[in-house]
């Protein structure tokens, strides 16, 4: 199936190291020449910032996702092609399922990991059969891909963990799965 639209988690800060924001923008720059919708949180700080305005600069497609509780919390991004304001997380959550053709998953927080774990816990149960991809830059999920080894070594997982997670160092790499 061809990826027309791609959700993106991550996270609402910058984090520390600068590739972050770097290869932010460049995932933002490329799905902007692929033609390929952004479906995201709807914030306007951070990777989530980054990616998003990336994508607008060079004239693609963002739509956003933000639940009512964070819009006063967290400034959401006011330039997006549609910003759609629901009543609960777990709303946001499957609307921004629903809407993708495949996730990739940046760094960031706890709400990175939620989402990353739902929507990889759907693919094993089957409610979908996205592809889900991981943008380790700098290594900032070496620990969490050890740690789904260690599940798969010590038979807690149903597949192997290549045949649900696509691992990239660099944007640039999604190309080859386009």
């Amino acid at each position: 199936m061809a990826i027309r639209s791609l959700a993106v988690f991550c996270g609402s800060k910058n984090g520390s190291n600068p590739l972050f924001i770097e290869e932010a923008k460049v995932l933002g720059h490329l799905l902007a020449s692929k033609d390929i919708t952004l479906i995201y949180g709807g914030g306007n700080k951070g990777i989530m910032g980054a990616v998003s305005n990336a994508v607008l600069e060079k004239s693609g497609k963002v739509i956003g996702i933000i639940p009512e509780i964070l819009k006063d919390r967290e400034p959401h991004h006011e330039g997006l092609t549609e910003l759609i304001i629901v009543d609960t997380m777990h709303t946001r959550k499957k609307i921004l399922y629903e809407k993708c053709d495949a996730a990739i998953i940046l760094p960031g927080g706890y709400g990175t990991m939620d989402e990353f774990f739902e929507i990889v816990t759907w693919n094993q149960l089957s409610i979908h059969d996205k592809k889900i991809f991981i943008l380790n830059t700098a290594g900032f999920y070496n620990n969490l891909l050890a740690f789904a080894q260690t599940m798969q070594t010590e038979e807690f997982l149903y597949d192997k963990i290549e045949d649900k997670l696509i691992v990239l160092n660099k944007a640039y790499k999604l190309l080859n799965y386009l």
